[in-house]
């Protein structure tokens, strides 16, 4: 199971047809996959074709194809581990008094899920796996007996294990390749090596940690088994990933989604156009979820109820949520708040704009994965410094950190003059020889020099960036002290409760403006930043342009027409009728979704408002802005408030959607 290819039901299904010169299939009977019968059962186009063999060849720069020896090497290592795993259950079995004989039958096997198992994975990604074990084996055995035989061995590096997650794993780096594996102890006699995950019935009589860690292999082998063409469905989703990875929306923890979450999104595309080649399924992408009726769910298959707003009142607080397909169905989406779904919003209005000018050939593919600067969106940040005194510590405080993140998104956000709280999921490291502390001021003006009173001698240093926007309002003063001091207690309570928090672990959150990016990142980053900022308002307002071009022709060619005649619209009303319908719903107002799979009430789609940012009054030790938080003597510590400022929340987030006059075209157009 772990080479990543199709099942046997898909390497089954009949080619696709070649296109014929006609936009339906008249012949063939409706398609029901999913939820819903299928939008569209069009056969693809020439252009089609040659645009996803374009999309195909621009992402080959990125690195998301493995060579196939690369892909060999992955394979090789999933055998060895496969073999440590049956000769463990039979020496734990024979050390239990079992004949070699009967322990010789018990087998054992090593399951992969995630974007290896589903065929996405890209250059130097890690493989998710799982071992499966017979119901004589405990899970005691597998994080002390199995846990050293895999140290034991040359291959492995890095090797530890996490027990007390959630999701309880092993990591290694096993020659070159990072695993994260899980273990799950069924209620069977023996693991034959033809067994099937997706029988409902292995839950029964399992520990709900076992339930969690086969959570991952039996959804994935489900969206395997529910999309029409897996070809098509692997080539879109990981162009759907990269695009998600460069626009900052890729981080299930931070609130975003995550692989599996994306994954879910293209296999629905794919179930509503079956036909559909690569490039035609990314544009269908940006459709149908840019027009959303959110919260209504996301859903593969019929649910079976575990997941149900109408029952559970804590559901009804999700805001996008997209349901997993396997049994217990649950929302992947539990993390995303208002502010990462208004991002996750405005990054889908943007690319159906990039993709409506792609099908029609106007750009190429690379302006789908180039993102407009996050620091040149906004005026204010919050900037979380977080310190430890060695590499292995860093590495798990910054783990931590990173997992609670979305906790001071949330107290942001109860804050009644704050619009968005929008994080960047890239951590990043202090600049060499940055000290943010020796220039920043203590009044927040840039002309102020005065050095504050403590500077970042640890010797680990990241950070992690929230852009602010602000409501409108006139020289209001806004304190954040108790909505970081709430986060960094938080965080550090936890630490001493899992007894990770060690001597010289700190949170430093501070309020900074942009002008004062440089204490913290790299010049030459920044200034690389301000020009792709530049070029993506340029092409926002060429794209404004060509869009209010092409609906006036529209309109003075209806208007020249006579009366009689306009329903026609004569060729040229044609040609350019044909384009706004190939435009789609994009030259609609933003908020019309258009799709769903339960229907409800549709929510206003929020757009990113260029605010006037209220003003700040400074506090603290020192009059400094900043919060050090640290965690092993919490008298000593000081809180970041906002300081005075005056200016203009001016973000430049611009979704590209200026001129919403021109007619809408219908939701399944092909």
């Amino acid at each position: 199971m772990w080479n990543s290819e199709p099942t046997q039901r898909q390497q089954q299904q009949p080619q696709q047809q070649p296109y014929n010169g006609n936009s339906t299939s008249s012949a063939q009977p409706a398609k029901q996959l999913g939820m819903t019968s299928a939008i569209s059962l069009a056969e693809p186009r020439p252009e089609d074709i040659q645009r996803t063999d374009e999309l195909r060849s621009s992402l080959e720069p990125y690195n998301v194809f493995e060579s196939q020896d690369e892909l060999n090497h992955r394979m090789e290592i999933l055998a060895k581990l496969n073999t440590l795993v049956k000769q463990w259950v039979k020496d734990i079995s024979m050390s239990k008094n079992m004949p070699e004989a009967a322990a010789e039958k018990l087998g054992g096997k090593i399951y992969t899920f995630g974007s290896y198992r589903l065929g996405v994975h890209h250059k130097g990604a890690d493989i998710d796996a799982l071992c499966v074990a017979p119901r004589n084996i405990e899970r005691t055995d597998y994080f002390q007996s199995f846990f050293e035989i895999l140290k034991q061995q040359p291959e492995v590096t890095e090797c530890r294990s996490v027990e007390e997650a959630f999701v309880p794993v092993i990591k290694m780096n096993f020659d070159g390749i990072e695993i994260d594996l899980l273990f799950a102890r069924l209620s069977l006699k023996e693991i034959p090596d033809d067994f099937d995950l997706r029988d409902d019935n292995l839950l029964k009589n399992l520990d709900p940690r076992s339930v969690r860690s086969l959570n991952g292999c039996r959804v994935t082998d489900e969206i395997l088994a529910l999309v029409p063409d897996i070809e098509n469905f692997r080539l879109a989703l990981r162009a759907i990933k990269l695009w998600a990875k460069k626009h900052g929306i890729y981080s299930n923890s931070l609130g975003y989604f995550g692989g599996v979450t994306w994954a879910m999104l293209v296999a629905r595309t794919c179930q509503l156009y079956p036909n559909a080649v690569a490039a035609t399924l990314v544009h269908k992408f940006f459709l149908v979820f840019s027009r959303w009726k959110w919260p209504n769910p996301v859903l593969l298959k019929h649910p079976d109820n575990v997941w149900d707003p109408r029952v559970n009142a804590s559901d009804r607080y999700h805001l996008m949520p997209i349901i997993t397909p396997a049994y217990p169905q649950q929302n992947s989406t539990f993390n995303v708040s208002e502010s990462t779904k208004k991002v996750i919003l405005t990054e889908f209005n943007r690319g159906m704009s990039i993709t409506d000018e792609i099908m029609l050939g106007r750009i190429g593919w690379d302006r789908l994965f180039e993102a407009p600067s996050f620091f040149y969106r906004y005026r204010h940040f919050i900037v979380l410094l977080v310190n430890s005194q060695t590499a292995d510590d860093h590495l798990e405080w910054c783990g931590l950190v990173e997992s609670k993140v979305r906790l001071l998104i949330g107290n942001l956000e109860r804050n009644q003059h704050i619009a968005l709280a929008h994080v960047n999921p890239k951590c990043f490291d202090l600049k060499k020889g940055g000290n943010p502390n020796s220039s920043q001021n203590n009044s927040g003006n840039e002309d102020d020099s005065k050095p504050q009173s403590s500077a970042t001698t640890a010797p680990f240093c990241s950070l992690w960036f929230i852009g602010l926007e602000f409501e409108r309002s006139d020289n209001l003063n806004i304190d954040l002290t108790e909505n970081i001091q709430n986060f960094t207690e938080q965080v550090c309570q936890h630490g001493i409760n899992i007894k990770m928090l060690k001597e010289g672990m700190t949170i430093d959150a501070r309020h900074v403006k942009r002008k004062q990016l440089s204490l913290y990142l790299d010049p030459d980053f920044l200034k690389r930043e301000r020009k792709s900022m530049e070029s993506h308002n340029n092409f926002n307002n060429t794209l404004l342009a060509n869009r209010k071009r092409l609906s006036s022709e529209l309109a003075q060619t209806q208007e020249s027409l006579p009366a009689g005649q306009k329903s026609a619209g004569g060729n040229r009303a044609r040609e350019i009728g044909a384009k706004v319908h190939r435009l789609s719903e994009s030259l609609t107002e933003e908020n019309s979704n258009a799709s769903s799979d339960v229907g409800a009430l549709t929510p206003t789609t929020p757009t990113a408002a260029q605010e006037n940012a209220p003003s700040f009054k400074a506090s603290g030790k020192n009059g400094a802005e900043s919060s050090k938080m640290d965690c092993m003597d919490s008298a000593e510590n000081t809180v970041p408030v906002s300081h005075n400022n005056g200016s203009n929340n001016n973000s430049s987030n611009n979704n590209g959607n200026g001129n919403n006059n021109a007619a809408a075209a219908e939701v399944a157009c092909s």
